[in-house]
């Protein structure tokens, strides 16, 4: 018993300084063309631009309804104020070969890059998708998992309210 509670201490401890801590961790991603960046590279510039960063999956439902309701909003949203926005697929090995067909047969033209291994997933401790961060300035300054219809109206709302943080 004893055992199991400083275990289940140390896992709070973990929790705890990741969210108080909100540094991009510094994990290779790969972009469709399979070249390497790291995640904190990609993202961790200074300046007014909100990175809307989404991981998702091909056969996540919620996660492709989400990211087409916010690429079909996004340019709209881009007139009011600086935002970028990055799918990172978690598909493993036997579901990363649908991925570059999939991201082309939707039309999406935003970044798409892959974390087939979870690396990233593991490093922001995520561990149900769709799962969407808003980073600025080189920090997580919002999170959020899981997907309803209309989310995408209160995402932006919090963009709004976020944008000079």
């Amino acid at each position: 018993m004893k055992r199991f509670v400083l275990v289940l201490l140390a896992c709070v401890g973990c929790l705890i300084g990741f969210a108080q801590s909100t540094q991009l961790p510094s994990v290779a991603i790969k972009d469709m063309q399979g070249r390497e960046s790291g995640f904190s590279t990609l993202f961790g510039g200074s300046g007014d631009t909100i990175h809307i960063v989404s991981l998702w999956a091909t056969w996540c439902v919620p996660c492709i309804k989400e990211l087409d309701a916010i690429s079909e909003n996004l340019p709209e949203w881009q007139k009011e104020l600086p935002l970028t926005l990055a799918g990172i697929s978690t598909d493993d090995s036997r579901t990363i070969s649908r991925v570059k067909s999939f991201v082309t047969g939707r039309g999406w033209d935003f970044s798409i890059y892959t974390d087939v291994n979870s690396t990233l997933k593991r490093a922001l401790n995520v561990s149900n998708i769709p799962f969407l961060f808003l980073i600025k300035n080189g920090k997580i300054i919002y999170q959020h998992e899981g997907y309803l219809p209309g989310g995408e109206d209160a995402l932006f709302e919090k963009i709004k309210e976020l944008k000079n943080k």
